[in-house]
């Protein structure tokens, strides 16, 4: 709803300016009025796409940042090349204690792990 208030907002100021301009010089020819009201319009709004810094507003809050790469948990999943298994944190990491799990190498259950890698909605790991 911001953004496109703010992008009626510069013709709006344009209006202003022409009905300003009208009460000063009353006898502005119709195609000049449009003409100014445009240029306004066009010329402020770009000067504002172009100088307005976006800001990250929404929160990160269950994605991956690259903070996880390293936590320590236990398999409770066999884990191998060919199998998805799971792994427990103590804590919770990135909202949960439990994720799907793959690894390179064979991982019983009961192996401490390390996370080297966050691949999708899985942790790639490898024991410590």
């Amino acid at each position: 709803m911001a953004i496109g208030t703010f992008d009626i907002l510069w013709f709006g100021i344009a209006a202003i300016c022409v009905a300003v301009m009208m009460w000063i010089f009353p006898t502005t020819p119709h195609a000049i009025q449009y003409t100014i009201f445009a240029a306004l319009s066009l010329t402020s709004l770009a000067i504002w796409r172009l100088y307005y810094k976006k800001t990250e507003t929404h929160s990160r809050v269950g994605q991956s940042q690259g903070l996880e790469i390293g936590r320590i948990g236990t398999v409770i999943e066999a884990c191998s090349p060919h199998q998805n298994g799971k792994i427990l944190f103590s804590q919770g990491l990135m909202g949960a204690r439990e994720w799907t799990a793959v690894s390179n190498e064979e991982l019983a259950v009961g192996t401490e792990a390390k996370v080297v890698a966050v691949e999708g909605n899985a942790l790639r790991i490898n024991a410590v």
